[in-house]
């Protein structure tokens, strides 16, 4: 058999109306017969209430959290998490999220399709340059080799299309 409210509010030295918030939320456990253990009681609110508004950052709990690296914002521990965790991390995905925002206003980040479609369209370009040369070259390369300008065309335009063609066969990794 525990306290009663009023007399843990007392000790806590905040209103009964706090404590019976945090017994709504969660953050505090009544026992059975609906009074309250204080030693546990206090663990459990430190655990689970958010750090004070007044006095120093040095009171705050002190959590881990990943600095952007890991397996996502923050792993929480097994078996549920506490409120002060909860929000820890609900505070790392925020933070994380607009590290992004900042770095696409920045210019730093590019659009993915768009980025796809800008190097489709540079390779065909670089493509239909290459298929275009045979027919600019192959008259003037003739002329130098004293050879049938036609013949010089056929020859060039069919390396270039094997060599195009193995181009096309290479399936660059994208990491």
């Amino acid at each position: 058999m525990g306290i009663s409210i009023r007399a843990y509010a007392r000790h806590r030295g905040v209103t009964d109306t706090a404590v019976h918030k945090a017994i709504r939320a969660g953050r505090i456990t009544p026992e059975a017969d609906g009074t309250i253990d204080a030693d546990r009681a206090d663990r459990e609110w430190a655990r689970n209430s958010d750090v004070p508004k007044t006095g120093t950052r040095a009171k705050a709990a002190k959590i881990a959290v990943p600095e952007g690296g890991g397996d996502g914002p923050a792993a929480l521990p097994a078996g549920g998490a506490s409120l002060l965790q909860a929000r820890t991390v609900n505070e790392v995905v925020k933070a994380q999220t607009n590290k992004v925002r900042l770095a696409r206003l920045k210019g730093e980040l590019v659009d993915r399709p768009q980025a796809i479609a800008h190097v489709f369209k540079l390779a065909r370009s670089e493509r239909d340059a290459w298929l275009n040369w045979p027919a600019r070259i192959s008259a003037q390369m003739a002329a130098k080799l004293n050879i049938d300008p036609h013949t010089m065309h056929v020859a060039l335009e069919a390396a270039v299309r094997e060599h195009l063609q193995e181009l096309g066969e290479l399936r660059p990794r994208v990491d």
